[in-house]
């Protein structure tokens, strides 16, 4: 008896001993194979980032969609087709704007609970599937929830993830790289129009977004999977590719705000007033661009050609705040891209003949391009990386928000005075309030 109980034990202990070794194989196996995954990324001859700015930038072009310039080319057939009032159309568009703009915390939570890369494989499939709804819509009802998800999806969050990513793997190159990453969101609008407008002249709008859904998923969803990495560090990296002392000294926690406190502080409610004037403003100058110009007798053509003026143009300010952001106090930046959308305001009531509003157009575009470059850089800088999520979440909703609600006051208050040139007078109030809070929006002091 003895002898078995001693087998007994020594059976057990060789048994113990073996799942233990082979647990520790297997773990010893699943850190190697991560470790080659890593040392190719790590071994490349450039920083990884750039690998990441890329897709974030084919994220920005895939927001296209649901974005207002790609839906305002289906507004006119869809409206006919179902029988609703440009009104009624145009205020379905805002209600799901602003259901957009309120779901952008959550979206801004995800991004710090899970991290990018599974958001941007999850989110193209949910907006191909989004446009599939929006191919078979009958009803205002339906057509509203459609409007909901292409913002929430496309304008609202494959906004907001790409730019996010690119702070969070650049700090000294942030300026640069949130200005290369904007080529997406400039190619985007350059593409998309002309695509739809021949997609819904030979197919049909119908159609039109069933080929939008497939375009989706075909450009973004691999590359998020394979290449999209949630931070430099994740994989061994600093961020630039830096790993000099002074950047793990400003890496530090000292540098991070969570949200609870970031909200305490006056500058980020400074930050979020002074972000809504380009929102609101230049969303309603595009929304009503052609009625603009056809009360100054100006054909429609005229409107679509400033589009194609407007788009490099704001590339150029993109680039331009972009580089500055790295060198100079990005609230000075940022008031003197609001002094730009004033004086673009102020030349709309000049405009008279067609070069002028030629001017304009570049006028517009290099101003919006130049504060959303500043908008997108300021926020990381003043409150760091590790919650950069949830606090651009709320920043966040405060743009959709505005920018839905752009174009009603507008379109409203035209009717009521009858009166273009007066609405540009009372709206010119805005930028300027929104100047004064650039200025006084400091660099927030973290003392906890």
């Amino acid at each position: 008896m003895l002898y078995f109980g001693f087998l007994h034990k020594m059976t057990n202990h060789v048994h113990k001993t073996s799942t233990k070794c082979i647990s520790i194989d297997y773990t010893y196996l699943m850190l190697e194979t991560k470790n080659i995954h890593q040392n190719w990324m790590q071994r490349l001859p450039f920083f990884y980032g750039w690998i990441i700015l890329i897709v974030c930038s084919i994220g920005l072009f895939t927001s296209g969609p649901g974005q207002t310039y790609s839906v305002s080319i289906f507004l006119e057939p869809m409206r006919n087709d179902l029988n609703l009032g440009l009104t009624k159309i145009a205020g379905l568009y805002t209600l799901g704007s602003l259901i957009a703009a309120s779901s952008m915390f959550l979206i801004g939570r995800l991004i710090d609970k899970y991290g990018a890369r599974v958001l941007l494989t999850i989110i193209p499939i949910l907006f191909a599937l989004a446009t599939i709804w929006m191919s078979n819509v009958n009803t205002a009802i339906h057509l509203l929830i459609g409007f909901a998800m292409i913002r929430i999806l496309g304008q609202g969050s494959l906004s907001l993830i790409p730019t996010t990513l690119v702070s969070i793997w650049f700090v000294k190159h942030r300026g640069r790289a949130i200005a290369l990453n904007s080529l997406g969101i400039t190619v985007s609008q350059a593409v998309f129009p002309p695509l739809i407008h021949y997609l819904i002249k030979e197919y049909g709008w119908r159609n039109a977004w069933l080929v939008l859904g497939s375009i989706i998923i075909s450009v973004l969803l691999l590359p998020a999977l394979f290449f999209i990495r949630r931070t430099p560090e994740s994989i061994g990296l600093y961020p630039d590719g830096d790993n000099s002392v002074n950047i793990e000294q400003n890496l530090n926690n000292k540098n991070d705000w969570s949200l609870k406190s970031a909200l305490k502080t006056r500058t980020m409610w400074l930050l979020m007033f002074a972000g809504s004037s380009q929102s609101l403003i230049g969303t309603a100058l595009i929304f009503l661009q052609v009625s603009i110009f056809e009360s100054k007798g100006l054909s429609t053509g005229l409107a679509a050609s400033v589009f194609a003026i407007s788009a490099p143009m704001a590339l150029i300010g993109s680039f331009l705040g972009g580089f500055a952001a790295e060198r100079i106090s990005n609230r000075y930046l940022l008031a003197i891209g609001q002094v730009g959308l004033t004086l673009t305001m102020i030349w709309v009531l000049l405009i008279s003949n067609p070069w002028q509003a030629l001017i304009y157009g570049g006028a517009l575009g290099c101003s919006s391009g130049f504060l959303m470059s500043v908008n997108n850089v300021i926020w990381p800088n003043y409150y760091g990386r590790k919650n950069l999520g949830s606090i651009r979440g709320i920043a966040t909703t405060v743009t959709i928000g505005s920018a839905a609600l752009g174009p009603l006051p507008f379109a409203f208050l035209i009717e009521l005075t009858d009166s273009f040139t007066k609405v540009v007078i009372i709206f010119l109030l805005l930028p300027i309030t929104c100047l004064f809070a650039s200025l006084l929006a400091k660099k927030p002091i973290k003392f906890d």
